[in-house]
């Protein structure tokens, strides 16, 4: 399966919490909801509504999934929200207990074993993994390379901190950038791909 990341980030590099004030104040943020006055249906619910028609399951990390579960569930009858409700899902938790996974079609990979496996399900036949927030998680699959894809929606705004997807162990990775689409709003949706040596 190829692993997608898709995120909305602010020009520096920003992901934390773009949904709404309350959806992560960790170290103070106080920004929640940044996104939405540069939300557009056709070129920024395009960009997650192509990433998830390509993927054959979402993958999560605890916090992320805990929002999505107690949103997407009361939302059905829209077509993303039905999609999003009906797709296999994988939340990597070392604390949510299989009795708490309430969201259908949801499956645990405990904590201590994350890497290994999502490694499995890297190697296994499918469609795309599609990861959308959970920095911490994402962080974590680019360190260990095991990203294909990095679709980041970046959007004319500076947060000034907060949470970001990028490892800072002082790697260097090299990306190629597959394509950007521009909105009328300024945001900037960039698709990247590892660079292939050679």
């Amino acid at each position: 399966m190829r692993i997608v990341i898709c995120e909305f980030m602010s020009l520096d590099g920003v992901v934390q919490a773009p949904g709404g004030p309350d959806e992560d104040t960790d170290g103070g943020f106080a920004h929640g909801g940044w996104s939405h006055p540069f939300f557009d249906p056709e070129v920024v619910g395009g960009a997650f509504d192509g990433a998830l028609s390509a993927a054959a399951a979402l993958l999560f990390g605890r916090r992320t999934w805990q929002t999505m579960a107690a949103a997407w569930p009361e939302r059905a009858g829209d077509p993303f929200a039905d999609r999003m409700n009906a797709i296999p899902k994988y939340v990597v938790s070392g604390t949510l207990g299989d009795g708490e996974l309430t969201w259908d079609n949801t499956t645990r990979i405990p904590g201590e074993e994350a890497v290994a496996g999502i490694r499995k399900l890297h190697e296994a036949d499918g469609g795309d993994l599609l990861v959308m927030g959970s920095p911490t998680l994402a962080r974590t699959l680019l360190s260990e390379g095991l990203v294909d894809e990095l679709r980041l929606i970046v959007m004319p705004v500076l947060l000034g901190g907060g949470k970001s997807i990028f490892p800072d162990d002082g790697g260097l990775r090299t990306l190629e950038l597959v394509s950007v689409v521009t909105s009328d709003a300024g945001v900037n949706v960039c698709t990247y791909r590892p660079a292939t040596a050679g």
